[in-house]
């Protein structure tokens, strides 16, 4: 049996796992492997807790192919429609991310990428809110160098772009774009100095082992951020029938991930609810420093008064300084 406590208090002291190591977790006893994941946890991130919120900021007809998203013009899943959201739109859903306290705002859009008139869009909406306190990320798709000098100048701190799941895993869950692609501006957003938040999505027919290699791969990329997604199958998406992980299974992903990123930001994004249900408290103990509220792009999530209650009932305090998902 892998003795998991004396593997959590090596890392704490400056080990780092290689993905063999990593893979043997796996088949340890549960309990064991969350309280090292937890005491990693404790040491680099204490008892904070980041918030994030975001706002679908344009809505469906997507041209890709991704096999989990409901945005897909592709597929048939029916979900609301609309153009980039006006400055006032935006700017309520910032007000609102605020007095939820969450400590970071997304805007996400749908699509592979913008155009330049809806860039410039997004731009002069975080340059006329570059000066509050909470932290502005944005969610665009692929964005080429000039776009990223020009969010980056307007006062963007974080961009998001998830590698959604291992490379080897990759083909079967999109084909109208690649691994390469999604890597290529996750190291653009890396290079013009954003903050990079960067996850993916557990459940979409992976193995233990390619949940490792999306792990590591993350690690190579030096992301900031890391969202870990569950999937909640949508109707009319071609995994809208895909088997859920149990509650087990989705806790040992969290922990197996905060063993091989001990120093980075961990939350659980989409799915939280749906997935975990009553046992969504133990995120926390299983690594996680963070957590959506609110909505998410097109399914419902848990209102931010509920999860401020659940942090305070842990014991834990709310990060407003905090990361993005």
């Amino acid at each position: 049996m892998t003795d998991t406590l004396s593997i959590a208090r090596d890392i704490v002291n400056g080990r780092r796992l290689l993905p063999a190591e990593a893979n043997l977790l796996w088949d340890s006893d549960p309990i064991g492997l969350f309280l090292g994941a937890d005491r990693i946890r404790e040491h680099f991130k204490k008892k904070k807790i980041n918030i994030c919120n975001i706002i679908n900021a344009k809505s469906g007809s997507c041209p890709e192919d991704c096999s989990f998203c409901a945005q897909s013009a592709r597929h048939g899943a029916q979900v609301e429609k609309y153009p980039l959201a006006d400055s006032l739109k935006i700017g309520e859903a910032l007000d609102s991310a605020e007095k939820n306290r969450a400590g970071c705002f997304g805007i996400v859009t749908s699509g592979r990428r913008l155009s330049e008139s809806e860039i410039d869009r997004v731009v002069e909406f975080v340059s006329a809110n570059r000066g509050r306190e909470i932290k502005l990320s944005a969610s665009l798709g692929e964005i080429g160098e000039e776009s990223f000098i020009k969010l980056k100048n307007g006062g963007l701190k974080r961009f998001h772009h998830n590698i959604e799941t291992a490379e080897s895993h990759f083909p079967k869950i999109c084909r109208t774009h690649t691994f390469a692609d999604r890597v290529k501006t996750a190291k653009a957003a890396k290079k013009a100095g954003l903050e990079l938040c960067s996850g993916g999505i557990f459940g979409l027919g992976e193995t233990r082992a390619q949940r490792v290699e999306f792990a590591f791969t993350l690690k190579e990329l030096d992301a900031d951020s890391i969202p870990l997604n569950f999937l909640n199958p949508v109707a009319g998406t071609p995994l809208a029938g895909a088997e859920p992980l149990s509650c087990e299974e989705i806790l040992k992903s969290i922990a197996v991930t905060r063993y091989i990123l001990p120093e980075k930001d961990i939350s659980v994004c989409g799915g939280r609810e749906v997935n975990l249900r009553d046992l969504q408290s133990w995120i926390f103990f299983a690594g996680a420093n963070g957590m959506m509220t609110g909505n998410y792009l097109t399914t419902p999530g848990r209102g931010a008064a509920q999860d401020l209650k659940m942090i305070s009932d842990l014991g834990f305090t709310v990060n407003d300084n905090g990361s993005c998902a």
